[in-house]
């Protein structure tokens, strides 16, 4: 049975589901992967779809969800946090099962401005969260299955 992987933040529509569709793609095998807000939003954003297709991952099937979905029916062994508000706000039972990683990084959702501006700046983020997870699971000792955007 492969160990469960969540990776939280507040809406469920940028960091989670790219985290979430980074590390099913480089390491699927060795984890179940799943992603979860606490206030999440109604969709994905346009733009992280965008991003993540130009890398070729397509992130068909993911969807925003509530953190509440996961209670009492799956125990973790890695949550991660990707943003304060989802590491301060989170439910504790989440926080304390398994390992807790605190991994911030800037919400792609938040992005100001338009068009390339904003597009370059979700692929910035894009790439962060990409060479967080490669270089997590090499200290893993996991080598991952295709290379990062």
């Amino acid at each position: 049975m492969k160990p469960k992987f969540l990776f939280l933040c507040t809406g469920n529509s940028a960091r989670s589901q790219m985290g979430e569709a980074f590390l099913r793609a480089y390491a699927g095998d060795d984890f179940d992967v799943f992603s979860a807000g606490i206030e999440p939003k109604g969709e994905i954003h346009p733009l992280v779809r965008h991003a993540m297709a130009e890398i070729g991952l397509d992130m068909a099937g993911q969807h925003p969800k509530h953190v509440s979905e996961f209670l009492g029916k799956y125990v973790f062994a890695y949550t991660v946090t990707v943003c304060g508000n989802a590491e301060e706000q989170c439910p504790q039972v989440f926080l304390s099962m398994g390992k807790h990683l605190f991994w911030p990084f800037e919400d792609p959702a938040s992005v100001d401005g338009d068009g390339e501006i904003a597009l370059q700046k979700v692929r910035e983020i894009r790439d962060q969260i990409s060479g967080k997870i490669t270089a997590w699971l090499q200290e893993q000792g996991i080598q991952p299955a295709r290379a990062g955007g």
